[in-house]
């Protein structure tokens, strides 16, 4: 299926695949998904390391005290802020595949994480509709208020090890596009 919104079309069909991850230069599947729409993909990225929400950590199966990395990252399409997204990878996990290096290579830290031992053989995806706060009002040129949605990604081994969550909030527009096996 092929959509005809000029929005930002993101594919979770095929988004996670290396082989899509890891086309031609590509830095992850944002990267991926911007240039195949024609588009300039711009990540900065922050990189810390902190204790993840309670929530997230409940996911990574830590405790809501244990430190995690955080990549707290813009993601720009050209000069246009089109998402906000924190990726939190626990310690270990991190260490071992360098994710604290601001660049995260080709095919992203998924890939860098697979290179580490860590692959992830299954994504869960929760997708919310939530009030804007100041922070995404200011970043997205809405009002306070405006419904956005987020998008909380957790990330499994084979081994049902959850090695990574990202909360995406990307901006207005976007279209979401999921498959399901039926068989």
């Amino acid at each position: 299926m092929t959509s005809t919104n000029p929005a930002i079309v993101r594919d979770a069909t095929e988004r996670y695949r290396k082989e899509r991850r890891e086309a031609g230069e590509s830095r992850g599947a944002f990267d991926t998904e911007i240039r195949r729409l024609g588009g300039t993909p711009r990540v900065e990225t922050e990189v810390r390391r902190s204790a993840a929400p309670a929530n997230v950590a409940e996911i990574l199966g830590i405790a809501a005290t244990d430190e995690t990395v955080v990549r707290a990252r813009h993601m720009y399409n050209g000069d246009q802020l089109v998402q906000l997204a924190d990726s939190y990878v626990p310690m270990d996990v991190a260490e071992a595949a360098n994710i604290e290096n601001p660049d995260p290579g080709k095919g992203g830290i998924i890939s860098r994480m697979a290179d580490a031992g860590f692959e992830q053989t299954e994504v869960i995806e929760e997708v919310v509709q939530y009030p804007a706060t100041q922070i995404e009002a200011d970043a997205f040129g809405v009002e306070v208020g405006t419904s956005l949605l987020q998008i909380t990604h957790a990330g499994y081994t084979a081994t049902g090890r959850a090695v990574e969550v990202t909360v995406h909030r990307p901006g207005p527009g976007w279209v979401l596009r999921f498959s399901a096996p039926l068989a």
